[in-house]
């Protein structure tokens, strides 16, 4: 048994967005206090984190994270990255493996060269870079991935699989001639899906749905959510196929 935690489920700004009064923003449903997108993953007693915003901090207070195996990086945008630091308290003797495409690993170490490099100062987390291929597959702990190459925008960025599931952000091509056959029976896709107004960087979210249709995922979990849509709004329109994930909300997917 997969566990998965949705430890943030917003865009780059989160929600409530700072100095905003639209509905969403000053919504009461708790379902639309959105942190910047990130999960956990947990099989047996291997946890794994994709992605380290903003918030990282806060959400693993909340989500009760007490250690790591290894982080995914997606990308290196600041909302997906800055968290990067509290790292810290999961890295000691040994470094904490960091895994990502190598052009995105470059970018991260430009913004925090001090985690990947032994420094006299102990008060920083300790990294080890782990370059991973696109369509390669690595292994941590009881756990698979594969690197799943999407756009965001104009630039390149990896989604993972990992057993029967998908992670896919921030994303507004899939590239399926080049991914055919990785995405072959999925039966849960996390898609990033902003907004019902196109945007040249992220898939609305009748897009994402028509791509998660393409797959042929059974099923599918909007992330990366901004202000313009409320949660109750989104799956009265998309369930019961598609629904909108939630902060704290947790999956448990069968391996078999």
């Amino acid at each position: 048994m997969t566990r998965i935690e949705f430890l943030g489920t917003g865009t780059s700004h989160g929600i409530p967005v700072i100095g905003c009064h639209c509905p969403v923003c000053t919504s009461s449903d708790p379902h639309d206090k959105r942190y910047r997108s990130s999960i956990l993953i947990q099989k047996g007693n291997t946890s794994v984190v994709i992605d380290t915003g903003y918030e990282f901090r806060l959400q693993a207070l909340r989500a009760g994270i007490e250690h790591l195996d290894a982080v995914l990086y997606t990308h290196s945008h600041s909302d997906h990255l800055m968290g990067l630091d509290d790292l810290r308290v999961f890295t000691g003797d040994a470094k904490l493996p960091v895994y990502s495409t190598s052009s995105v690993l470059d970018s991260i170490e430009s913004v925090f060269p001090y985690a990947f490099h032994d420094m006299p100062y102990k008060g920083v987390p300790r990294l080890e870079r782990r370059a991973v291929a696109e369509h390669s597959s690595f292994t941590v702990g009881n756990l698979e991935f594969t690197v799943i190459p999407v756009m965001h925008g104009c630039m390149r960025i990896a989604g993972y699989r990992f057993g029967k599931c998908a992670y896919i952000t921030d994303v507004s091509d899939m590239l399926f001639d080049e991914n055919d056959g990785y995405l072959d029976g999925i039966d849960i896709l996390i898609i990033g899906a902003l907004r019902d107004k196109p945007h040249w960087s992220h898939f609305t979210f009748s897009q994402a749905v028509k791509n998660a249709k393409h797959i042929g995922a059974k099923h599918v979990y909007f992330t990366h959510i901004n202000h313009a849509t409320s949660y109750s709004e989104i799956n009265m329109r998309f369930a019961p196929y598609a629904e909108s994930a939630y902060d704290s909300l947790v999956l448990e997917v069968d391996d078999d």
